[in-house]
């Protein structure tokens, strides 16, 4: 299993960060190993909700379905998992806000897992997932540090 975890700064509110994180398709705007991003239930983001990733994976396009598992609002957390033939994948995001609400900060924690034969690549893959997602980290990082959250949020 490869793990990648990160607490990343955002400018815009918790609530504000939280909304966006909460629509997992918008990865495919900060995150550069997101190739495609697409929302497949329509309405408001809650548990059973389902976003669409298109990845690079082997040299091959992977697509994974990730669903909601656990969304609480108030607490600003979520949890999403997929699973191909391939990989189980489980991305855990919580936003707190920053210091006298000025602000919010993420904390971003990200699981792989290879399945069957695959599993054999479980070192190889721990250090190349860490490369992945320190390039997504910044890529948020900036996202969050940008102007106007209206032009992001659904």
């Amino acid at each position: 299993m490869a793990v990648f975890e990160a607490t990343i700064g955002s400018d815009w509110t918790a609530d504000d960060t939280f909304s966006y994180l909460a629509v997992f398709s918008n990865a495919e705007q900060w995150d550069p190993g997101v190739l495609e991003g697409e929302q497949l239930d329509p309405g408001p983001v809650r548990v059973g909700s389902r976003f669409r990733l298109v990845v690079p994976f082997l040299g091959r396009k992977l697509r994974l379905v990730y669903q909601v598992t656990e969304f609480s609002a108030g607490d600003r957390r979520i949890v999403l998992d997929a699973a191909s033939r391939l990989l189980r994948a489980t991305d855990r995001i919580a936003v707190r806000p920053g210091p006298a609400r000025a602000g919010a900060a993420v904390s971003y924690q990200a699981e792989v897992t290879l399945a069957g034969p695959l599993r054999l690549l479980d070192p190889v893959l721990g250090r190349g997932f860490r490369a992945v997602g320190e390039r997504a980290a910044a890529g948020l990082a900036g996202a969050l540090a940008s102007g106007d959250t209206a032009a992001r949020t659904p």
